[in-house]
């Protein structure tokens, strides 16, 4: 395994791709696809490991795994475990429980080379926010390591058929490709995350590798390939928008820095400017800041609460930079060019890894360690952590009246006499509708779908989701009109959902920001008048439409919105000093103000109730009095933010729900 040649431009190269993630990550403005950083770093791994591996099967016949793994081993643990350990410790101190138990998984996940998938299975309408999850960042590095695993057994398989491998390579990475293209639109977080298809920007690299030992290539063909991939790479940084990415957006980086690398010994401007010392230096140490960065950026915002201006983060930005030099001269220089130490090198990063997964396991199983914290502090800190139901009964059957619908059995086995329709909210009342479905012995089935009308005749646009996620709520929607009227077994229907934010078209308080527009569907004959209206003729013409096939039509009345509350917030601002325990501003809401937000939404519902078309649950007289609404119910928080309530609220209801699952007579 002959050492290639050392090239400065690649260093350059890759100060281009970690300054433009680093910066988009702190808010500079103007970086809109900052991060391409990753798919220009795709390539260039995928053109220096796939030449060492196709120049030592040249020279050998076969692979040398043990050196290669050992050398990626050195270049690669050292720094990962110091970044680790630190935002382990540094964790313990300021995340909250649920916030910590997920550290932990994703401990687990990132030092078995899998957190790409963990990050990717976990995605969803109630996960942290990106700027909670200190590990994120790791995900790119995992579809690295199984780039490593991968394709050195592919080219071991292949090894006998060596003249046909760039074919086979250029086939899969055809295939790659055309699957990122295909789905991107359909499963974005899957195109993402998933090695399958991100590996055709690895092996574009591979393929550059290979085409240049094998056909001689001195790399230095004309300058308009170095001026064409800068100018790819610059207008992919500052023009792409995450919408829609990977796709077809994902070939402008990749392009970009298949150019340059491929001219990347021409005397020309484009590369006198990425060898210079500054650039390379950059690039040099630019592994540690990708692992220090993040880790910096989410942990100073988070205990900072976001930051009080540009002077603020530019002092934790340089910390990061202070911390990746600090890594690279005393982590990753000493641990790569130490002569000999195979055997400390490979069990310390056996024992680390060990370490840390018995770590990530304690953290997991153990709530993220509550009892770090003192027992006044917990009531916030217990609702932010309870919003996970279990939902393993689910299936999504792909025949039947409900195919491609994710359908979730509750109570007894058998077919279901109760179906349960609604968005978010109905998640979030789970616990409780299954305890009723037990103590009734009916067995029900739920049917939700977060951000997502339960509604016939209408479609929505919502800003806190993407143009798919829209799609996907009006197809299933569909289905289930097309679908209900099969299932005979089911006499009782319960709708549960957010209608104030249906009917106003805004959240409100810490939510306002989001916003949501229906519009009646071609062929509805619904209204077209302002969206309340619309909210309210789609409402009742949906409950006329299935009250013949059920007798039984019940509808649960919204809890009322707590505007400025969020538990995580809450919990956070107490734990970090930022708010008194008796501080009651953020928990409650007027009653007054709650029946405003709340009335052009419920006036269908009242209307429909009063004439007998549908039975009201309401549980406003458990969470309000006469004057104030409130999350806090005998001393327990029963919200997990400003309208959705908690298991430990769900369950508190769970008798509410007892005329629902009662036999029909």
């Amino acid at each position: 395994m002959s050492a290639a040649p050392y090239r400065p431009e690649i260093d350059g190269l890759r100060a281009i791709a970690v300054l433009s993630v680093v910066l988009y990550h702190f808010g500079l403005p103007g970086l809109s696809g900052g991060f391409v950083g990753v798919d220009i770093f795709f390539v260039i791994s995928g053109f220096l490991i796939g030449g060492i591996l196709w120049s030592d099967l040249k020279e050998t016949g076969h692979l040398r795994l043990a050196r290669f793994y050992l050398r990626r081993l050195r270049r690669l643990a050292p720094a990962y475990f110091a970044m680790t350990a630190v935002t382990l410790i540094l964790g313990w101190l300021i995340l909250l429980p649920f916030e910590f138990r997920e550290f932990g998984k994703a401990l687990i996940a990132s030092t078995v080379y899998l957190s790409n998938i963990y990050f990717y299975r976990e995605a969803g309408y109630f996960d942290g926010v990106s700027e909670e999850k200190p590990l994120l960042h790791t995900w790119s590095l995992a579809v690295e390591e199984q780039f490593y695993i991968i394709v050195p057994v592919l080219l071991l398989v292949l090894a006998r058929w060596r003249p046909s491998v760039p074919v086979i390579l250029a086939a899969l990475a055809a295939l790659s490709l055309a699957a990122c293209l295909w789905l991107t639109a359909r499963a974005p977080t899957a195109t993402f995350y998933l090695f399958p298809f991100r590996a055709w920007e690895l092996l574009a690299g591979v393929l550059l590798a290979i085409a240049g030992q094998e056909r001689g290539l001195r790399y230095a063909l004309h300058p308009s390939l170095s001026w064409g991939g800068l100018a790819l790479i610059l207008a992919a940084i500052t023009l792409i928008r995450a919408e829609g990415f990977p796709g077809w957006q994902a070939l402008v980086p990749v392009a970009g820095t298949v150019l340059i690398l491929m001219n990347g010994r021409d005397a020309n401007w484009v590369n006198r400017a990425l060898t210079h010392p500054a650039p390379v230096f950059i690039g040099l140490i630019s592994y540690s800041l990708y692992l220090w960065h993040w880790p910096v950026f989410v942990l100073s915002s988070y205990w900072r609460d976001g930051y009080s201006g540009p002077v603020e983060g530019a002092a934790w930005l340089t910390l990061a930079f202070v911390l990746s030099i600090l890594s690279w001269l005393f982590i990753e220089r000493p641990v790569r060019h130490m002569q000999g130490g195979i055997g400390a090198v490979v069990s310390g990063a056996a024992l680390a890894s060990a370490a840390f997964l018995v770590l990530g396991a304690v953290l997991w199983r153990g709530d993220g360690l509550p009892g770090r914290f003192a027992p006044e502090l917990r009531t916030h800190i217990a609702a932010s952590g309870d919003f996970n139901q279990d939902w393993s009964r689910c299936t999504t059957p792909t025949s039947g009246p409900l195919a491609g619908v994710e359908t979730c059995p509750i109570g007894p086995e058998g077919p279901p006499e109760v179906l349960i329709w609604g968005d978010s909210h109905l998640r979030a009342v789970k616990e409780g509708l299954e305890v009723a479905a037990h103590a009734a012995n009916r067995p029900a089935l739920i049917l939700w779908h977060a951000g997502c009308p339960p509604l016939f005749g209408v479609t929505k646009t919502e800003t806190a989701v993407t143009p798919a996620q829209d799609a996907a709520c009006a197809r299933a929607n569909q289905t289930i009109r097309d679908g209900i009227s099969q299932m005979d077994s089911a006499q009782t229907l319960l709708l549960v959902g957010r209608w104030s934010y249906y009917a106003e078209g805004r959240g409100v308080g810490l939510d306002a920001h989001n916003r949501i527009s229906l519009a009646p569907q071609a062929d509805s004959l619904l209204p077209q008048g302002p969206q309340h209206t619309l909210f309210n003729a789609a409402l009742t013409r949906s409950i006329a439409e299935l009250a013949p096939q059920f007798p039984h039509i019940f509808i649960l009345r919204q809890p009322p919105e707590v505007p400025n509350y969020d538990s995580r917030a809450v919990a956070r601002a107490l734990v970090h000093g930022r708010m008194q325990a008796d501080d009651i501003t953020r928990l409650t809401v007027t009653r007054t103000n709650a029946e405003t937000r709340a009335a052009r939404a419920e006036a269908p519902l009242f209307a429909l109730a009063q004439t007998g078309a549908l039975r009201l649950i309401d549980p406003w007289p458990r969470l309000c009095d006469e004057r104030t609404c409130s999350v806090l119910q005998d001393g327990q928080a029963l919200y997990f933010d400003n309208n959705h309530l908690t298991n430990r609220a769900a369950l508190a209801l769970a008798d509410l729900f007892a005329p629902v699952f009662e036999a029909p007579q």
